[in-house]
């Protein structure tokens, strides 16, 4: 199902598919018998797979997608377009597919909804919340179109598939294991493992149909681990195709029309909070190298350089204990997202330099020279990039 996620930035395939971009919590349940599947091979697996060229099967099902990556507790999750709610928490995505043109996504929150419609050359954004609608007028001949109107709002498990089977050569060990149930479907369960000990990634659990070969659940396990830092897969799942995804603004509601010429349409899917970062390293040992002002776009914030200045200096002040995270007035969110941060994070140093270090089972953040890099690596893999840096 190629619905697209827009993230604040760009990571490669190995980073994002650690963090995921991620939303987040409990852990989805499958049946424990190993229902009776042909055998097929690695090779056989990846190449029906990949031999899926065609748009995806119609279908309405319930995703959840969850993890558990050790981080701070973070400020703005309760907000589903954050990026700070995909790192912590659990979260249920409702989907009606009936061709990449024609479906709904629906996410529920806390008293609250948040729908995408695409019906043809129309896109609808409705958030509950503020009882706000946005309806884009779409360029015809353009694909999804999911990137527009929903932020963060969504991973499939075929998106996740994609983006750790990218991993896939020399680097990776495939294997098939036992077979699983996931939402009533019978699964054949292919599993990538990195062969570099720099990599935090232990294991990718991919669950594909055993009938149309359409991953269903996708599972990140730390090196060690015997439970997913990360999963999104569905819970139920109907290979039928829906009604036509209609849509009427709600009484009262504030209705904002945005038209994309073809331009804005490819301009709005590969937008990011600033330029592309940079990247160091393949695969599973891809690391991404931001601007340390990035981090302020965890939170969702907005007001352009001086608001992330005023961030940066006010978590700098919760971090060291001298003053409030909140001190920079309109910027308080971002603030608060740092200094959580920062609070986490030891200092380390060498030969590359000095910083400060935030480790977890499955991802490792380094602060040094006004950079952050990213990377579900051992810090040692960051220290070796970080002294390559120009």
């Amino acid at each position: 199902m190629e619905f697209s996620r827009r993230g604040r930035w760009a990571v490669p395939a190995g980073v994002l598919a650690a963090v995921g971009a991620v939303m987040a919590g409990a852990l989805i349940s499958t049946a424990q018998a190993s229902p009776a599947l042909p055998a097929r091979t690695p090779a056989q697996l990846l190449a029906a797979i990949a031999g899926r060229t065609g748009p995806p099967p119609a279908l309405t099902g319930t995703v959840v997608e969850s993890a558990s990556l050790g981080l701070p507790q973070l400020p703005g999750t309760d907000n589903p377009t954050s990026v700070t709610s995909l790192l912590t928490g659990s979260h249920t995505v409702r989907i009606w597919y009936a061709g990449p043109r024609h479906f709904r996504l629906a996410v529920p929150g806390m008293m609250s909804e948040s729908d995408l419609i695409v019906n043809g050359g129309t896109a609808w954004y409705w958030q509950s919340s503020t009882n706000s609608v946005t309806r884009f007028a779409l360029p015809a001949g353009a694909g999804p179109a999911v990137r527009e109107p929903a932020p963060a709002m969504a991973l499939t498990p075929q998106q996740a598939a994609k983006q750790a089977l990218a991993a896939v050569g020399p680097s990776t060990k495939v294997s098939v294991q036992s077979n699983v149930t996931v939402a009533g479907e019978a699964a054949y369960q292919l599993v990538l493992a990195p062969r570099s000990a720099g990599s935090l990634i232990g294991q990718v659990r991919i669950a594909v149909d055993g009938a149309r070969y359409v991953p269903l659940r996708v599972q990140i396990f730390a090196r060690g681990a015997t439970s997913p830092a990360f999963q999104v897969g569905f819970t139920s799942v109907s290979f039928v195709r829906p009604a036509a995804p209609n849509f009427t603004p709600p009484p009262g509601a504030t209705v904002k029309t945005v038209t994309l010429g073809p331009a804005e349409h490819a301009r709005a899917g590969t937008h990011t909070a600033g330029a592309a970062p940079q990247v160091i390293g393949n695969n599973w040992l891809s690391v991404a190298v931001l601007p340390a002002s990035d981090l302020a776009g965890l939170s969702g914030l907005g007001g352009g350089s001086a608001a992330v200045g005023k961030a940066a200096s006010s978590a700098a002040q919760a971090a060291s204990g001298s003053g409030p995270a909140g001190a920079s007035g309109g910027s308080g969110e971002g603030a608060a997202v740092l200094g959580a941060a920062l609070k986490s994070t030891t200092p380390v140093h060498g030969a590359w330099g000095s910083g400060r270090l935030l480790r977890t089972g499955l991802l490792s953040v380094l602060m040094t020279n006004g950079r952050v890099l990213v990377g579900a690596v051992t810090p040692s893999v960051l220290y070796a990039d970080a002294a390559h840096i120009k």
